[in-house]
Parts: C-alpha cells; structure tokens; sequence
C-alpha cells in the first residue's frame, strides 16, 4: 500500500492541576506533528489527519508487533483506538499505556479509518513481522 489512505485521528488527554496545557500539548504534537489541538475545559483534544510520523517510530523503536496487538485490541470495523503514556510522548516515545491509568493520565487515541479498509491500514501502520523484520518495506 502507498501512502494513500483516509483517516481521522483524535487524541484526548486530561491536564492536571499540576501540570501545564502547553505540555500536554507538546506531547501530543510530538508524535502526531500538525495536529490541531484545543483546550476543552480539563481535557486537551487534538485532530490529525496523518500518521507518518507516529508509524516512523513505531518503525524505530521495533515496536511493530506491539503495536499490532493494541490496535487489535480494541479493533472495530470503523478503526481502532489505544492509549498511550503521556510522558513517554513528551520525550518523542511510543509507550502504550496497558492497565491501569498513569497518574498522570494517559493519551487517549481514537483512529477512524475511511479508507482502505481497517485491516489494511493495521498492515500499513504497523506491517506483521518475521523474526522482528517488517514483512513490508516501510
């Protein structure tokens, strides 16, 4: 698959009394530069309409197959959605976020997936591996 796809991308995440919206902010336009972000009362909420940078690093840091699973996790037929440490975003990381909440709070991402099919954008996003080598070519 080219880079030909259509998606929505939201991220949500709280800020805390203790913290800065700019920061949160930070985080989110770090992984997923050129998203729109907006203050909603306690909540940071972001729009993108790409994912190139954010598949770059799941590309180097080989988290390809971790990535797989938390899309799948929570897989509909509309497109998927995981959480990711807000912390660990600020810093430029990808580290999904799996149990319980940081105390922080963690960011919440929602993908809808217009086209193609979710299926296919998984296998774009993040291309099954073998012996921890994308099947694909990025």
């Amino acid at each position: 698959m080219t880079d030909a796809y259509s998606v929505d991308v939201r991220v949500t995440a709280p800020v805390n009394p203790t913290e800065l919206e700019d920061r949160v902010a930070d985080a989110i336009q770090t992984l997923f530069p050129g998203a729109e972000v907006e203050t909603q009362g306690s909540r940071v909420v972001a729009e993108t309409h790409t994912v190139e940078d954010f598949r770059e690093r799941l590309f180097e840091q080989r988290i390809l197959d971790t990535a797989r699973k938390q899309f799948a996790a929570n897989q509909t037929e509309d497109g998927f959605s995981f959480d990711l440490k807000k912390q660990a975003a600020f810093n430029g990381t990808v580290n999904f976020a799996v149990g319980n909440p940081d105390e922080l709070g963690d960011l919440h991402v929602e993908v809808t997936v217009r086209e193609p099919a979710v299926d296919q954008f998984v296998d774009y996003l993040a291309p099954k591996t073998e012996d921890g080598e994308p099947l694909e070519e990025p």
